[in-house]
């Protein structure tokens, strides 16, 4: 039995203030392993959105942070490791509470969150510009300088870990921030919020914090004409609507949506090593993650042996309440989205493909309060269906052969999105060939994930626009400016 905890209700956090909303709704976080109120937050007005705006663009242009040392913004960002790394247990508990996910990942993302926010410390002291000599009387200097106001928006598949993506370069940069949080995962972005605030040498308004749904706390952040960039994850769809709304002042934007990855198996791979990562490719997060593997293609010549060994690695997967260390999937974050997760199955059986093993919800005993879905698994899938080109967002994976690299390449890029993927190989000169003609931005060799915070990661296609993590997600942040100082003495020096 899971132990019944009182409610906590949270509030916006404002120019360095917990601040209510101007509107009395609340929203309500609810467990999806569970069905129980784990938190209220606020469900905030353009009235709300509009007030942190202001407050960030009054610290901006005061330049309490744009200004400071750059030594002294990324000691700020050591300190929000620390205190990350720190509180890591307590965090974890609140992210599986509220999103679901394992407890041991939930601790993982805090952890890799820690790491992003130190990776960027160290880089923003490294913010440089270069100094080009065009003609004799003439010095050119090439400056960075921050974006200004940056409107984060957060997805709840990994809240904390997403956010860090986002905060931590355009803190490092200098710009002054307002975080939406998903709906579904207020009460652990917040909980982070106030582990920053404690920090006396991060000034007010630098950092600001409101919660609601897309509509209309999102758009009115969107919208608002005093926001210079916005970051989001998020679906295809929703990014397609916010380049839209985006246009009204030209913002800077940032894009990061869907996918529907290609887990490429060549015959000369390491099998063993080959299921487990691509099981974990799609059944991690309960295939709620964008660069999750949901298409496996195998190459003919293993497919039959790969296939059966496959389903029976999803039959034992332990799918329960993340909150027991023995779970190792989790649930679909709501009811809205399991019943969309269900209504792809549906389609697919209605098209033609093979359910090879899963396909229902699991209502056994403690899983009846939830959201769970079995790990689901389909063959004989023919690309015009729409379990093979859209993207599901749930534990389902469309299982395919081909013939050679060719063909696997063929069908790897016959989709909209282009996020991510994964080759199995030994041999290096087809790994090469077959990663230089996959239209994506990232492919993983051999493995499954970033070891960290150094590569950076983004989208062909419809799959988003521009870079977070590495280098390039420090650049996101930065306006580029050019200084041309005239140094004849035709032009007249100083006074004496």
């Amino acid at each position: 039995m899971v132990e019944a905890r009182a409610v906590q209700t949270y509030l916006n956090y404002v120019n360095g203030e917990w601040v209510r909303s101007s509107s009395e709704e609340k929203l309500e976080s609810i467990n999806p392993a569970t069905g129980e109120l784990v938190a209220e937050a606020q469900q905030s007005t353009a009235e709300d959105v509009d007030a942190a705006v202001d407050a960030a663009r009054d610290a901006f242009f005061s330049g309490v942070w744009s200004e400071k040392k750059p030594q002294e913004r990324a000691r700020v960002l050591f300190k929000i490791a620390e205190l990350l790394r720190s509180n890591a247990d307590t965090l974890a508990t609140l992210l599986t509470r509220e999103n679901g996910k394992p407890i041991k990942n939930a601790r993982g993302e805090i952890l890799y969150a820690a790491n992003v926010f130190e990776y960027y410390g160290a880089l923003a002291r490294v913010v440089l510009g270069n100094i080009p000599r065009y003609g004799s009387s003439d010095v050119s200097l090439v400056v960075k300088e921050p974006v200004g106001v940056c409107g984060l928006i957060v997805p709840w598949n990994s809240p904390i870990q997403l956010a860090s993506w986002k905060l931590a370069p355009a803190l490092a940069a200098g710009c002054t921030i307002v975080l939406k949080p998903s709906e579904y995962t207020p009460a652990i972005s917040l909980e982070v919020a106030k582990l920053i605030s404690s920090i006396e040498e991060l000034p007010r308004g630098v950092l600001n914090v409101v919660t609601g749904p897309g509509d209309p706390t999102g758009s009115a952040l969107v919208k608002n004409t005093k926001v210079d960039k916005i970051s989001f994850t998020g679906s295809t769809e929703t990014g397609r609507r916010i380049m839209e709304m985006a246009a009204v002042n030209l913002k800077k934007i940032n894009l990061e949506c869907g996918g529907k990855s290609a887990n490429i198996v060549f015959d000369d791979a390491n099998l063993e090593q080959a299921l487990r990562g691509a099981l974990w490719g799609i059944f991690r997060s309960a295939g709620q993650s964008c660069n999750a593997g949901s298409r496996l293609l195998i190459q003919e010549t293993i497919y039959d042996e790969f296939v059966r060994k496959f389903v029976e690695l999803a039959k034992g997967i332990k799918v329960g309440n993340g909150l027991d260390p023995s779970t190792e999937m989790g649930p679909i974050i709501s009811e809205r989205q399991l019943n969309r997760v269900l209504s792809y199955i549906k389609s697919g059986v209605d098209e033609g493909a093979r359910l090879l093993y899963g396909g229902k919800r699991l209502t056994e005993g403690e899983l009846a309060k939830g959201f769970f879905i079995q790990p689901t698994i389909f063959d004989n899938v023919s690309r015009d269906m729409r379990i093979f080109q859209e993207e599901i967002f749930g534990p389902v994976v469309c299982v395919i052969p081909f013939k050679d690299e060719r063909e696997a390449i063929e069908i790897a890029n016959d989709t909209k999105y282009g996020l991510a993927g994964n080759i199995w190989s030994r041999n290096l000169f087809r790994i090469m060939r077959v990663a230089r003609g996959v239209r994506t931005g990232t492919l993983w060799v051999n493995r499954h994930l970033n070891p960290g915070p150094e590569p950076p990661f983004g989208g062909y296609k419809q799959s988003g626009i521009g870079r977070e993590q590495g280098i390039e997600g420090l650049m996101e942040y930065l306006e580029t400016k050019h200084i041309c100082l005239e140094i004849s003495e035709a032009f007249g020096g100083p006074e004496r």
